[in-house]
This record gives C-alpha cells, structure tokens and sequence, in this order.
C-alpha cells in the first residue's frame, strides 16, 4: 500500500514526539508499505514566528510572512527525515516547491493549484520515505513562497495523496479521531467510527478543528480516503468516507462551535438592487470569507441594515472596508459584535427528517439563549449566540439529540 501520513503540531512537538513519528513511520514501512510523511511545524513554533515578525513591524508584509512562517515546516522536516534514518531506513526531506506543490499567487492562504509529486515518485521507487514540509508552496511563474492557511499541512498531505494516488491518507493528531462535539465541554462525547465527507465538511467549517475545511472539500473532490487518528495510541480513529445507508439513519451526527467569528452590521442603508453585491464583493476582492448574512429592511422598506460574520482573523480590514462603503452610501454607520459565537449541528440524516431546526431552537430558547443569526444547509443548522452561552448551548443540544448513546 502507498499511505500518506501527516503529522500535527503537536505529534511533532519536541524531539522525544519526532523519534516516536520515526518509529510509526518506519514500522509502516516495514509491514511492506511506501510512506510519505507531512509534517507541521513543531506546536508553538509559527506563533513564535509571527510574534517575531510584529516586534519587527506592526504590519509585516504577507510575501515576507509567508517566506518566514514556511521555515517551521522545514524545520521539522529536515529533523524528521534525519529521525527515520537514524532508525536505518532511507529517507529524504523535501520542502513544498521541491515536491511540486504550484499555488496562486494569494499569499498567507493560497490554493493549490497543481502538485506533480515526480520527484516523490521517483523517491517513493527508490525505496525512499518522503518526508514534506507541509503548508507551504510556490507560485508557477515567479516561484514566490506561499503558504496555505491555518492547518494547511492537512491540506498538503490530501493533496500529494491524491497526486500519488495514495490507497490512504492517515491525519495523525492529539485526539483519537472525531468525535460527537469537543470531549472538553461535553465529557460524554463519542467517537464516532465514519463520518461522510459532507458531514466532516460542515463540522470543520463550523468550527470543529480536527481536520482543515479545504482539506476535507479536497478529499471529497478528488475521493481521497482518509482516517483521522490520534499520534499517541494505536487506536483505529475515524475514518473520513462517501456518505453510506447507515449515516442516513442518525438524525444529528455531531455539534460544533466557532468562537473565531466576529459580526459587523451596515445600519440604514438605502434599500435598492446591488448594495448587498457592492458590500461583498468589496470583501471578497479583499480575500476575506464572509460566513453568515442576515438582511432586515427597515418598516417604512426605505432603509435595510445587514449583518454578516467574519473570521476574526480578517475583521479589522473587513470593517474598513465596510465603513468606506457605508459613508460612500450615505448609511448610518457600521456597528461590530466581537462576544458572538456560532453553534452548528450537522448530521446527513437532516435530509430526510422534519423538525431538526425547530427542535434546535426549542432547545437553546428553554435555557434562555437568544439567537441572533440562523443559516441551514440541507445537513446543518447554526446558530450565532452570545459567546458566554458557547459551552451550555452545546451541551444542551448533545444531551437534547442523544448525541451521546
């Protein structure tokens, strides 16, 4: 089997954690299969680049930023590889540019665009363990360094598996796999055993960070297998799969929460065609992801405030640009909500059950947790609520959807 495995932050965290990736790595290889290692930076280490980076200069340029933050990966690569020959395998240590890894040219959360893995295949016949740099790659025609975006290496190891053709790409972690909602705030949570690339899609996008969300929409698109497990036990994890009969039955599979988002409201803009479409692409054009939307227009239908949340990450430039259009359109003003949260549940058994919603909304009302935004998809509901009400809106919807039997 070819597999591709990728190591977290914290597998990686120290040398100890290195030699014993070393050791998984080669006892794979020894069960007779080739291995392609991706590793992050060691944990703590790009959060120590970037406060390096802001002593330097209150805004540093993302070019340089992204040139900086692409060492920790490389750093943790060189040592790795160095650990699975120290154990007498052949392995060589190759960075984002040199496995092929072709990006647009966004920096500091540039998609791939290519990887042509020839010099990993090459490798792979020569009986090497490849050993990547994750988070990082170049662009085509100025080979300028990028970088992709929080839990990037994710994203990496998905994508040289695909590339490969990799029979499986294993997530290596600090948890054992995915579970019902955080174990930390719910204590009962399960592991569940398969979840469906939808599902994982809509928990990692509402905030679950067990796997990166465009990691999850590559896998789905280019049906790469993947097992989420944990770096500490030899536990079989989750696996990541096609939707099959068995998810159809559960109604809800798992609540997750995003306390990374921040919500800015336009007041009183005048209510005509194409001010929604002027505001967000406005944003889009500044790279920024806008998440949840809600538009109320006013009694007299003269005016319309809209609200919509960011990461944030992005929100100080998304209210500049919000405020240059809101004086360019004569509105009231802008007003920002920083203590928000959003609650999601996700469950593929959504589609063909009635009710979910409303029952959510029983739910969080009987304890007293207003709902501020609402979005739905056809497998998931969220909700944006008072970030002092995180904790208890998802207990009470684990408890009030069984989520724990």
């Amino acid at each position: 089997m070819l597999i591709v495995q990728k190591y977290g932050g914290t597998s990686v965290a120290n040398i100890e954690r290195i030699k014993a990736v070393a050791e998984r790595v080669v006892k794979t290889v020894r069960e007779g299969n080739q291995v392609v290692v991706v590793v992050s930076a060691m944990a703590g280490e790009t959060d120590k680049l970037i406060e390096l980076a802001h002593q330097v200069s209150p805004s540093p340029g993302e070019r340089e930023m992204d040139l900086l933050l692409s060492s920790g990966e490389r750093i943790t690569c060189a040592l790795t590889a160095m650990a699975i020959q120290a154990q007498g395998e052949k392995a060589v240590a190759l960075t984002g540019r040199q496995v092929g890894i072709i990006t647009d040219k966004v920096h500091t959360k540039a998609k791939i665009e290519k990887v042509s893995a020839d010099r990993a295949k090459k490798a792979l016949e020569e009986g090497f363990v490849v050993v990547v740099a994750g988070f990082q790659g170049i662009t085509e025609d100025t080979e300028e360094v990028t970088t992709l975006g929080r839990g990037g290496s994710d994203l990496t190891a998905v994508a040289i598996a695909s590339a490969l053709g990799a029979d499986l790409c294993e997530i290596y972690t600090d948890v054992e796999g995915v579970f019902t909602t955080d174990p930390n705030i719910v204590p009962e949570a399960r592991k569940l055993d398969k979840i469906s690339y939808e599902e994982m899609l809509e928990l990692a996008s509402s905030g679950a960070k067990v796997l990166q969300t465009r990691s999850v929409e590559f896998a789905m698109k280019y049906n790469v297998p993947l097992v989420v497990r944990s770096s500490f036990n030899d536990k079989p994890g989750t696996f990541v799969i096609k939707e099959d009969k068995d998810m159809e039955n559960v109604l809800v599979s798992g609540v997750a929460y995003d306390k990374n988002q921040v919500k800015i409201t336009i007041l009183a803009v005048p209510d005509r065609p194409g001010i929604a479409a002027l505001l967000f692409k406005s944003i889009a054009d500044a790279n920024i992801v806008v998440d949840m939307i809600v538009q109320n227009v006013s009694s007299d239908g003269k005016a319309t405030d809209i609200s919509f949340t960011v990461p944030r990450t992005d929100y100080q430039k998304a209210v500049k640009i919000t405020e240059d259009i809101a004086r360019e359109l004569g509105a009231r003003g802008v007003t920002v909500d920083e203590n928000i949260a959003k609650v999601s549940i996700v469950g593929v058994g959504m589609k063909t059950h009635s009710g979910v919603a409303a029952k959510m909304f029983e739910t969080l009302a009987r304890e007293g947790i207003n709902i501020m935004m609402i979005s739905t998809s056809e497998i998931k509901v969220s909700c944006v609520v008072d970030v002092k009400y995180t904790e208890l809106a998802v207990r009470v919807l684990h408890d009030a959807f069984e989520l724990d039997k």
